[in-house]
């Protein structure tokens, strides 16, 4: 069993199919999971520290029998099947770029060897690719792709095996965890489950009206779990049901199922088109709107420190920085303010949220981001600007958002911690607004139209 975005043992269906193919053999099972160093040298420390929990958290539910190899999965797979003289290797479905072009590698390899790779589910309910539209094509507007995916269904959770017959096998020890100043989630599928049946019993009542709040505990905070597949999505959906027949509010449960659809809408879309990850699929404004050298340096920087003068925009950038995750109303603002207020494009934007987001996914973040800055499928126009002053009037009323991430305004009264440069004395440790917001949404529009034309 070759684990990678499924660090868990219940709902695995790859790894339900090993152990029934190994007892059938009346063999055993290797537990195996690769740190490929390409990915090491890649992935922000954020997201590596909490791998390394993660793992540790599956080592200790797999009785210590998890093995580590460090290296290219193309040769480390094919050399531990050879170790232990497995005729096959399971594996969960991978649809991301990368990992489509490594698995086809090590199929290759291994059928070299006389050996097989067995491909069993995926890290979605429906696996990518598998909707179409009536004439054959993929989904490229996000309502009929959910409309489809609730009618095709999924399966019901995949049970665990009671025992594993778990093969004895010299590992590599896990690499010490990155250091990172980020305070990061408790990882594992335990850690999972806690945090899901927690929400399912105190936070899907009220979800609707209070996921956009990032000053409340309105979200799910799921996505991590998700990210590392120590929950899979069937799992909540079958939870989301059985909530919804007990009595939780069917518009919560509606609501929250949406999401996870979104979420499924996305990797639809890059496993169709996986250059998505870096380039826009619809171009809306003309390659000179952008801004370019030490300008764009410049306000990149600000942005990322939060230190635009915007308080919802540094507040969102100062949470990612310090927890490794952001609320996602705060992220669509500081998406928006990067590309249409400072005019960086989204590819700089993405770029920064996966050194940082312990969520991070390829799909996920790359397609919101293409859906702030009007440039995916089914995107928010490229004429909706978000007002970073309204935004955070609306959904931070209090300011008690702000004032926890930005210490400088903990003073400043409710009714001036959106806009402290209205402030007779404004806080002196707090930039000035970067840009006049009314000016720059100006200067998008007029970028859109002058494309248009």
């Amino acid at each position: 069993m070759w684990f990678r975005r499924d660090l868990r043992l219940a709902d695995n269906p790859a790894l339900l199919a090993a152990v029934e193919s190994a007892r059938a053999d009346d063999a055993g099972v290797v537990g195996l999971y690769v740190l490929d160093d390409a990915l090491w040298s890649r992935v922000g420390s954020n997201r590596l520290a909490y791998l390394v929990d993660s793992l540790r958290a599956l080592d200790a539910a797999c009785g210590g029998a998890l093995v580590v190899r460090r290296g290219d999965a193309r040769t480390a797979v094919p050399q531990v099947a050879q170790e232990v003289g497995a005729d096959e290797v399971h594996v969960a479905a991978s649809h991301e770029p990368y990992g489509r072009r490594r698995d086809d590698a090590v199929e290759a390899a291994l059928a070299d060897a006389g050996r097989r790779l067995v491909r069993t589910g995926s890290a979605y309910a429906v696996s990518p690719g598998r909707i179409r539209t009536g004439g054959g094509t993929p989904y490229q507007v996000f309502t009929p792709f959910r409309r489809a995916w609730l009618e095709h269904g999924w399966r019901a959770p995949a049970h665990q095996p009671r025992s594993i017959p778990w093969v004895d096998l010299d590992s590599e020890p896990l690499p010490e965890a990155p250091a990172t100043t980020a305070r990061l989630p408790r990882a594992g599928e335990e850690a999972a489950r806690r945090r899901w049946h927690a929400f399912v019993r105190d936070g899907l009542a009220g979800y609707g009206e209070q996921r956009d709040r990032p000053d409340l505990a309105g979200t799910s905070a799921m996505s991590v779990h998700l990210r590392w597949g120590e929950i899979h999505p069937r799992t909540m959906l079958a939870d989301l049901a059985a909530a919804g027949s007990d009595g939780a509010p069917a518009d919560d449960v509606a609501t929250f199922r949406s999401e996870l659809a979104w979420r499924e809408f996305h990797a639809d879309v890059l496993h169709h088109q996986p250059d998505a990850r870096t380039r826009s699929l619809r171009d809306v404004v003309a390659e000179d709107a952008w801004a370019q050298g030490e300008a764009e340096q410049d306000r990149l920087e600000a942005w990322a420190a939060g230190r635009t003068g915007y308080p919802i925009v540094d507040a969102g950038m100062r949470q990612l920085l310090a927890t490794g995750w952001m609320h996602n109303r705060v992220r669509m603002v500081v998406a928006s303010f990067l590309v249409k207020d400072l005019h960086v494009r989204w590819q700089r934007g993405a770029e920064h949220f996966m050194a940082h987001l312990v969520d991070g996914d390829v799909s996920q973040n790359q397609l919101n981001w293409q859906w702030v800055a009007g440039t995916g499928y089914d995107a928010a126009p490229y004429f909706r600007v978000f007002n970073p002053v309204t935004q955070g009037k609306k959904f931070d009323p209090d300011g008690a958002y702000v004032r926890r991430w930005v210490p400088e305004l903990r003073d400043v009264p409710a009714a001036r911690v959106h806009e402290p440069w209205r402030l007779a004395e404004p806080p002196a440790d707090y930039p000035a607004p970067l840009v006049d917001h009314a000016v720059e949404r100006r200067v998008a529009l007029d970028d859109f139209q002058r494309a248009r034309r």
